[in-house]
């Protein structure tokens, strides 16, 4: 079996198997990487740009490389590197998670228990839930949303098309790498910055496709367009921007504005500010998001398997054409 159809149906996959199953409670991938890399961190930790970006290299070319080994090791064996592919892909996406804790703050908004969904809102992202009202905390919810699809699906999807299995293991290992030291708080302004850099890179073409799917499937591409073009470079992130402005246009809801993370008040621009209005709390507002999400990441599937599979295509009947030509002449 060739390379590109083993990604396309071992993503597929993984895929399903995030979808029927989900996250596991223990155990979870992620979770020892995230382990591993604090061990890293407690040996490794200055206050100098140096560290961080060695701590960097040692945690994602730790993981890019096992995934190297894994994938060499069951190289001879077509069912096996399926089966590596899917296991990988359902290791490192997350849209079932995402899904499951939105929609359980959505449910408590509803039912208009605002201190429970404050308690749910740090699994889904590191805000400050207690400055945050039932309109706030259903805003972070889409903003999370929004951003993730990105983070925790589409980006994944590209680097695994483009270097299987190492791709796929070492894009979450940058990804969780950011979310751990990328921020600006004391300890890690400077430690944190070859990650967050790192982040920025590995995650640019994820954003754009997230973004330009989003444009496809949600209910208003002209909408998602225009809120893309017109506030996403205002965004102080290079990749969220593009998504959530897209996730505001497609929606026809504004965001962005003052939050507040570990006790420091950002004041960001707002995204969709002259069509959308505000997020509701108890509204379907939050369903939508996640009805979207899911339809953006079984796209990118699409788009990603079937790219690989050109790709490999081209590549085949070019070496065909340097193989006829060389017996011709």
């Amino acid at each position: 079996m060739r390379a590109g159809r083993v990604f396309a149906y071992g993503a597929a996959v993984g895929l399903l198997g995030d979808l029927l199953l989900g996250d596991p409670r223990r155990g979870h991938p992620v979770a020892a990487f995230g382990r591993a890399a604090g061990a890293v961190e407690r040996v490794l930790w200055r206050d100098h740009r140096g560290w961080g970006a060695l701590h960097t290299a040692v945690c994602a070319g730790g993981a890019a490389a096992l995934g190297t080994a894994a994938a060499h090791a069951v190289r001879r064996s077509p069912a096996a590197r399926l089966a590596l592919t899917g296991a990988a892909t359902w290791a490192v996406v997350g849209g079932t998670s995402l899904a499951r804790e939105a929609t359980a703050i959505g449910r408590a908004l509803e039912a208009g228990d605002v201190a429970a969904a404050r308690a749910r809102l740090p699994h889904l992202c590191g805000r400050d839930p207690q400055a945050l009202d039932a309109d706030g905390v259903a805003r972070a919810v889409v903003e999370s949303v929004a951003e993730n699809t990105s983070d925790a699906v589409v980006g994944a999807l590209v680097w695994g098309a483009v270097a299987g299995v190492p791709g796929l293991l070492g894009f979450r290992a940058v990804n969780t790498l950011d979310a751990m030291v990328g921020h600006k708080s004391p300890r890690y302004r400077r430690y944190g910055w070859a990650s967050a850099r790192l982040d920025d890179l590995a995650g640019w073409p994820g954003a754009r496709l997230t973004a330009v799917l989003t444009t496809v499937a949600g209910g208003d591409p002209r909408g998602a367009v225009r809120a893309w073009r017109a506030d996403a470079a205002q965004h102080p992130s290079p990749n969220a921007g593009p998504v959530e402005a897209a996730f505001a246009g497609a929606l026809g809801v504004r965001l962005g504005g003052t939050l507040s993370y570990g006790g420091r008040v950002e004041h960001r621009p707002v995204l969709n500010g002259a069509a959308g209005r505000a997020v509701r709390a108890g509204s379907d507002d939050i369903d939508r998001a996640v009805r979207l999400s899911r339809r953006v990441g079984w796209l990118a599937l699409g788009v990603c398997a079937g790219a690989r599979l050109l790709a490999r295509g081209a590549c085949a009947s070019i070496r065909q054409r340097g193989v006829t030509k060389g017996r011709t002449s």
